[in-house]
């Protein structure tokens, strides 16, 4: 018999946490979330809790968890999109339709109490977050910015009654067999029609200080028209900001800066630490560190997290200047390859860009959706 409990307790929030730990052990392409910033989806002071409503359910049989699941109304989205929708996220359960059931019943029951009408899923907080149910690339490593799930996952999912709502695709992308010389040309000549440039600062301290805001008004602007996506407040954004401090190299960041010094376009690299993560199991301990602070100083693999174009540029070719930079980038070995984190299936504007780059699309994720 399966029994599905509202997470409530310490120890409850232990067991949720260490479970997808234990069932992936060792799996060599599974990264957990680090561990400190799971502790903190359980208080009501994250910025996103502030915003969404929240519950946990772990699954339990003859005592032991089994599986987990969180439902998040996601209360900006909603309003934004006209939707009464929940989401749900970090499910993760043993193969066994029970227990799926069991899950998806307490996460749907509590979305009906509260008033929604359909559910959607995997999607967390917002679409900076892990989301999407990997479909293709098993055996793929995958960047600490998405999730890994057993192939077994889908069909759990749809034998409950989820269908496909959306699909992302992902890439490696190597530097392209001919030279990128021909493509710094045009894209320099782009920059100098529009009187646009080009800038990358020399610290982080000076990126956030300088550019931090802008930034992040810029990327609220270019995802906005993207599925799921949610508008992001001042606090959420300090929060991000200081996570992405942690991690982020300024030789890494791209901006495009038109006439008047305002944020165009951006390319944000992050040192891939998937290994890093893997081989502590998500906590942050002395080797930990030490793995983190080498990955960051000479990374082997590069996930390209985030790129985007103002709209008044989208259709006038600028965004190629970006590309070219990361061409480049690759060309002179700052890198053996990237890897991109989703993009939808039908953003054929994005998509188009991987051409310019030696690619092999090697991962499918998708969001499902059902009505209650």
């Amino acid at each position: 018999m399966v029994i599905v409990k509202k997470v409530e307790t310490k120890k409850e929030q232990r067991e949720f946490i260490d479970f997808p730990i234990k069932l992936y052990e060792g799996n060599e392409y599974f990264v957990p979330y680090l561990r400190s910033g799971e502790k903190a989806i359980f208080k009501s002071s994250l910025p996103y809790n502030k915003v969404c409503e929240v519950a946990f359910f772990n699954a339990y049989r003859d005592g032991k968890i089994v599986g987990r699941i969180q439902g998040i109304i996601q209360t900006e989205a909603n309003l934004k999109w006209d939707q009464k929708r929940a989401r749900f996220t970090r499910f993760d359960a043993i193969d066994d339709a029970e227990v799926s059931k069991a899950l998806f019943d307490a996460f749907t029951s509590w979305a009906k109490e509260k008033g929604m009408n359909e559910v959607v899923g995997p999607l967390g907080y917002s679409d900076l977050e892990r989301e999407g149910l990997l479909i293709e690339g098993f055996e793929e490593l995958q960047t600490f910015e998405e999730q890994y799930n057993y192939p077994y996952y889908q069909k759990l999912i749809e034998d409950y009654g989820f269908s496909k709502d959306v699909d992302w695709v992902e890439c490696t992308l190597r530097a392209p067999k001919e030279s990128s010389d021909k493509l710094l040309r045009v894209s320099n000549k782009m920059l100098d029609k529009y009187g646009l440039r080009i800038v990358q600062e020399t610290s982080v301290n000076r990126l956030i200080k300088n550019y931090a805001k802008p930034l992040f008004e810029m990327i609220d602007k270019t995802y906005s028209r993207l599925y799921g996506t949610m508008p992001l407040n001042d606090e959420i954004v300090s929060s991000l900001v200081k996570d992405f401090k942690m991690i982020l190299r300024p030789k890494d960041v791209a901006l495009i800066m038109d006439k008047e010094d305002k944020v165009v376009g951006f390319a944000l690299l992050f040192p891939s630490i998937s290994d890093v993560v893997r081989k502590s199991k998500g906590r942050i301990t002395l080797p930990f560190l030490i793995r983190f602070i080498k990955t960051k100083k000479h990374p082997k693999v590069l996930d390209l997290g985030l790129i985007g174009i103002s709209p008044e540029y989208e259709s006038k070719g600028v965004i190629t200047a970006l590309i070219g930079l990361l061409v480049e980038f690759l060309e002179k070995g700052g890198a053996e390859h990237l890897e991109t984190n989703l993009m939808l299936e039908n953003n054929t504007h994005i998509l188009n860009l991987m051409k310019h780059f030696d690619h092999t699309f090697n991962k499918r994720r998708r969001c499902f959706k059902m009505d209650i």
